[in-house]
């Protein structure tokens, strides 16, 4: 048996190689009137559109968009205009909030009156030396902090727990365990003027 095996691997192999050698060759030359006629037909109309892209000499109207997203922005009736899903490379309001750090988030969604209310009720109580600071700045020890008093914690409640202290005639809320500014509140007037910075 194993005789007849060492036999027919050398039968099979000439064989393949006959069928290879077969399928290599090229295919018979076309007579001329084959070519005539191929030719003749790459000339009329249907054989023409064969060679070019159907679409090529359609009219080029713009697609209907149906995209509920536009640049992260929702893009449907009655969706707000700049809300938080908005990518921060296509809102400048969204980049300047990721740049906050996470607790002054909670003032900066303050309304205006509340940040009148806490200015007005705490301007006049300056703390010691004369200092500056923007949010996300540890204060010094030297620094006195004051706890914001009831009658600001009523009139908003986001306040309590916080101290403060006055400084470049801007109110200053600070975390009592970090002793980091996480809210600054400018005077309104001067900050409409364009005299101060409106920070959370």
């Amino acid at each position: 048996m194993r005789r007849d095996l060492v036999q027919t691997i050398p039968l099979a192999l000439a064989l393949l190689g006959m069928n290879v050698a077969a399928a290599q060759q090229p295919p018979p030359a076309a007579d001329a009137q084959q070519r005539e006629q191929q030719e003749k037909a790459q000339q009329t109309p249907s054989g023409k559109t064969g060679t070019e892209e159907p679409s090529s000499h359609a009219p080029a109207a713009k697609p209907q968009s149906n995209d509920v997203f536009v640049n992260g922005a929702l893009a449907v009736p009655g969706a707000p205009e700049n809300s938080d899903t908005v990518p921060a490379k296509f809102s400048a309001k969204n980049a300047a909030d990721d740049k906050l750090i996470t607790v002054a988030y909670t003032f900066k969604l303050l309304t205006d009156e509340q940040r009148r209310a806490i200015f007005e009720a705490l301007k006049d109580r300056p703390a010691g030396a004369a200092f500056n600071a923007d949010v996300g700045t540890e204060l010094p020890t030297s620094v006195e902090l004051k706890a914001v008093p009831d009658e600001v914690t009523r009139r908003v409640p986001q306040t309590n727990g916080y101290r403060y202290a006055v400084a470049d005639n801007r109110v200053l809320l600070v975390s009592p365990v970090t002793r980091i500014v996480v809210g600054a509140f400018p005077d309104a007037k001067r900050a409409e003027a364009g005299e101060g910075r409106r920070t959370p």
